[in-house]
């Protein structure tokens, strides 16, 4: 009774023990599995790691200082005369001289200070506004990048269901000419086949790594992620409108118009001339006596009335409130373009979804079939299944395609405006 016993210990021990060896090995692929990296991910990862970021805060810096800067009054001026120090005749000693020490402050008129501090406060906005439009054009890239991983993987699925399907026919070749159905150089040709579409898998693999690491590199990063397949199919932001042209890019137009009128009352104000007032102590050498002295100066407006700087930032302006209104027109433009041009890829790859690939599956099977009754040749089997092939591929670059136009319409739009870095636009 005891062997019994002690054969089924051990092997529950063995058992167990080839359990618990087995069990991280099993768990290894899981462990190491790739995560899969959405759109959002992709961008928000490149904003935090977007190198150009410190100069921007330096920037920012630096307009704030300049606000403060341009707030600031003219500084006065303390200074000494002495007037009959020496000379001739009774002039000749120095008992005679007078000492003035005085107090001199120039007087800024026409709103000089105020206009200086309205366009520098108006800077600060420009500088962090044209970061914004810089962090969009920069989820723009990375978009057309993610876009470009996301078509470079489906061009290997493509290419492995190419491979297949020639090794498929190549084995039911290699059948046929060894029942010397058909000649040896229909087997030859089916080889030729495979091995190309060896050469196009191995292609398509290269050029979905570098891809994928053209895409990890905006943030720095491995290539340990990987994209869903089903985002590719994703068409349905084709039913949806656009929407008007991106927020941000407008504010900046405003803000550039802004500038532009600033610069203008600037320049106004440099055209009113500003008083000198002065104040001050004289002592007499002589009679050792004191007085007091005031005067003042102000610029004859004769020549220089500042008219050229001030006719330029008036055009500038102008210059300025036109690129507003076109800025506008043309985004819009390039909104409604694209929008149809979204519409039409959509449609495109449905419509071979739907009609072209079940034509062209069926007429394969049939083909295959036909040929391995003996009542179709290879190079018809090979025609029907490139027919396949062109039509999945078409479908696929319809599909990359619409995904492009839409990134081109997300940094349009400023659909990705929400994933800036709160510190960047919080000021």
């Amino acid at each position: 009774m005891s062997r019994p016993i002690h054969g089924r210990f051990t092997r529950s021990w063995l058992l167990a023990s080839a359990f618990a060896v087995a069990l991280p090995i099993v768990s290894l692929p899981l462990v190491a599995q790739a995560q899969s990296l959405t759109l959002d991910q992709a961008l928000a990862r490149a904003a935090q790691a977007d190198p150009t970021r410190p100069a921007v805060e330096a920037r920012l810096k630096a307009a704030d200082a300049g606000a403060r800067q341009a707030g600031v009054r003219a500084n006065p001026v303390i200074g000494v005369d002495l007037e009959d120090l020496t000379g001739t005749g009774p002039y000749s000693l120095v008992d005679r001289a007078q000492a003035t020490v005085y107090y001199q402050q120039s007087l800024e008129r026409g709103g000089k200070r105020e206009a200086r501090t309205s366009l520098a406060r108006i800077e600060i906005d420009l500088v962090r506004l044209r970061h914004e439009t810089k962090v969009l054009d920069l989820f723009r890239e990375v978009e057309l990048a993610w876009v470009e991983a996301m078509a470079a993987e489906a061009q290997v699925r493509l290419a492995r269901t190419r491979l297949d399907i020639a090794e498929r026919a190549q084995g039911e070749v290699d059948r046929r000419v060894k029942m010397a159905r058909d000649p040896l150089f229909a087997g030859a040709r089916a080889d030729a086949q495979v091995a190309e579409a060896r050469i196009v898998l191995s292609q398509a693999q290269m050029t979905a790594d570098t891809a994928r690491r053209t895409l990890a590199g905006y943030w720095n990063g491995g290539v340990d992620f990987e994209i869903d397949p089903a985002a590719l199919e994703d068409t349905a932001a084709a039913q949806d409108i656009a929407g008007e042209a991106a927020p941000v890019d407008l504010a900046l137009l405003d803000a550039e118009r802004q500038t532009a009128a600033a610069r203008v009352r600037v320049e106004e104000t440099k055209a009113v001339q500003d008083p000198t007032w002065r104040a001050g102590l004289r002592y007499l050498n002589e009679g050792r006596d004191m007085a007091v002295v005031v005067g003042g100066s102000i610029p004859l407006a004769r020549y220089d009335t500042n008219r050229g700087a001030i006719e330029r930032a008036q055009a500038e302006r102008t210059a300025a409130d036109a690129d507003l209104l076109s800025g506008k027109v043309l985004r819009e433009r390039q909104i409604a373009r694209l929008q149809a041009d979204l519409a039409a890829r959509a449609s495109e790859a449905r419509r071979i979804e739907a009609e072209v690939l079940p034509a062209a599956e069926r007429t394969v099977a049939l083909v295959r079939e036909g040929f391995n009754r003996g009542g179709f040749s290879y190079l018809d089997v090979i025609e029907a299944q490139k027919v396949l092939i062109d039509a999945r591929s078409r479908r696929l670059d319809a599909l990359k395609a619409y995904h492009t136009h839409r990134a081109q319409l997300a940094r349009l739009t400023g659909r990705h405006a929400a994933l800036i870095p709160a510190s960047e636009t919080v000021r």
